[in-house]
């Protein structure tokens, strides 16, 4: 299957491999790291590797770590497929992430064959389908390496497996109670990372299949995140984005119980820290206690997510939500008391199962009263394995494509108007990079998350700045650098 002519079992590494993480992986990564320097002495060249991740920031977090990995043992990144391991991270939260991933395993072939010593490996959420990784087995068996989402940490043992046997190796855990810790991550930025605070997912909504993949929930401990952050912030990092499935059920499962809103006390406190962002917030669990923290912070940004799903209480029901219409907008009451200018962004499903033209009218209700600063708006996507996938009255696809449509154009209209307000204020953004239109141009992202694009020097990326924001141009502001 490959031409590696480095005998692994040659390469010295004191005693066994330890049995206790993370120690066993720094064990793997020791004797991987004199084979890739061994290899790249033979071809004359570093040995390269690029993560490609389709699906959400937990997702994105995940590579990060495998990016540590393979930069720890000695790969260097790079931009390319055409590089020595091609790792795919992958999303299935909807059937179309899945045919993505196999359209781009017909290209990853071809470069194979012309470098028969290049790796694949895939991970992440589509490979915790029994039916995919059966047919990856069978029709793509070019693949080096497979396994999900509950074993990441072992890249390093995986690979050193796959050396050893030069056979697919596939290792999937159905699920697991295990967080391991202290292993290496590389950011994609340096002035702002992300956060896991908890892993899995125990709400079961009737369309998801995150906790099919993702496990139970399991937090971290508190200990845990706040050395990481303190880490992070001596490392230069002003903003963090704390990740979970629903972080609103944060500690939960800890030892000594805590909130989510007692942990966002303990974060603001690190000193050095500018900004905290959180994701997703699950309406049912958002208690008071946590409105309150966030009112009275002077880090937490003013910003929320929180998925409604749809507006119909029959709907929510059916979806397994576990609140009503009603008792979602008397949550964004109390939210909108507490902050009167928060903006909140939200999810909208589009032909669910069942969905009537009432039911529509009910989502467009709630658009209109809550009034979202933007809103991500899906069309059901059907997948197996999930009790929604297999409900009665399907609704059909072009009366929901113009359902789509409307509230598209619903949401896009508020959202045009409430950005339109801060027209010719003064606020703070971080600047984040250089403008992917316009070079002479750098874009920032303000507390509430709204993008600004203003001329300045590329050495302002990364820094607090204020900005102000002369021009609303519908989801975005055309700003001038305040000095």
């Amino acid at each position: 299957m490959d031409t590696i002519s480095i005998d692994l079992n040659k390469i010295s590494t004191a005693g066994e491999a330890p049995v206790n993480e993370p120690e066993r992986q720094y064990y793997f990564m020791a004797k991987l790291k004199e084979w890739v320097k061994q290899k790249s002495e033979e071809l004359g060249r570093p040995l390269t590797f690029i993560t490609q991740t389709f699906g959400c920031q937990m997702n994105a977090k995940d590579s990060e770590k495998l990016a540590g990995i393979l930069e720890e043992i000695g790969y260097v990144e790079t931009d390319t497929e055409e590089a020595d391991f091609v790792i795919y991270n992958t999303c299935t939260v909807r059937e179309n992430a899945n045919t993505r991933v196999y359209g781009r395993l017909g290209f990853l072939n071809s470069l194979k064959k012309k470098n028969p010593d290049m790796l694949i490996a895939l991970c992440g959420c589509m490979m915790q389908e029994d039916v995919v990784v059966e047919k990856i087995r069978k029709s793509y068996r070019f693949v080096d390496i497979i396994f999900g989402t509950h074993n990441i940490f072992k890249l390093a043992e995986l690979l050193y497996n796959r050396l050893q046997s030069k056979r697919m190796i596939i290792d999937i855990w159905q699920g697991t109670d295990q967080i391991v810790e202290d292993l290496p991550s590389e950011r994609k930025y340096k002035f702002k990372a992300g956060v896991n605070i908890m892993y899995g997912c125990n709400n079961f909504c009737s369309y998801c299949i995150v906790p099919y993949v993702r496990g139970r929930e399991r937090s971290r401990n508190p200990e845990d995140i706040i050395k990481e952050i303190k880490d992070m912030v001596a490392d230069g990092v002003v903003e963090i984005m704390l990740l979970g499935q629903n972080v609103n059920s944060y500690g939960k499962t800890l030892d000594k119980p805590m909130t989510f809103a007692e942990l966002l006390l303990e974060i603001e406190k690190i000193e050095g820290l500018e900004r905290i962002r959180f994701m997703t917030s699950h309406p049912k669990d958002l208690s008071d206690s946590l409105i309150e923290v966030m009112k009275n912070s002077k880090k937490i940004c003013n910003h929320l997510h929180l998925p409604v799903q749809s507006g119909s209480t029959k709907l929510l029901k059916a979806m397994n939500r576990k609140y009503t219409k009603e008792q979602y907008l008397d949550l964004v009451d109390r939210i909108k008391t507490a902050m009167p200018n928060i903006s909140l962004t939200t999810d909208i499903i589009i032909g669910f199962p069942g969905e009537t033209e009432e039911d529509f009218l009910d989502t467009l209700d709630v658009v209109r009263k809550v009034r979202y600063d933007s809103a991500y708006t899906f069309l059901y996507s059907k997948r197996t394995g999930t009790p929604a996938a297999v409900m009665e009255t399907q609704v059909e696809e072009e009366v929901a494509k113009e359902r789509f449509n409307r509230l598209l154009k619903e949401v896009q209209d508020i959202s045009a108007d409430l950005t339109k307000r801060e027209e010719g204020t003064v606020q703070t953004a971080l600047v984040e990079e250089i403008n992917n239109q316009d070079s002479s141009l750098l874009t920032g992202r303000l507390s509430n998350n709204v993008l600004v694009h203003f001329p300045g020097c590329k050495e302002l990326i990364g820094k607090l700045v204020d900005v102000k924001l002369a021009e609303c141009k519908g989801f975005y502001y055309l700003g001038e650098l305040v000095e």
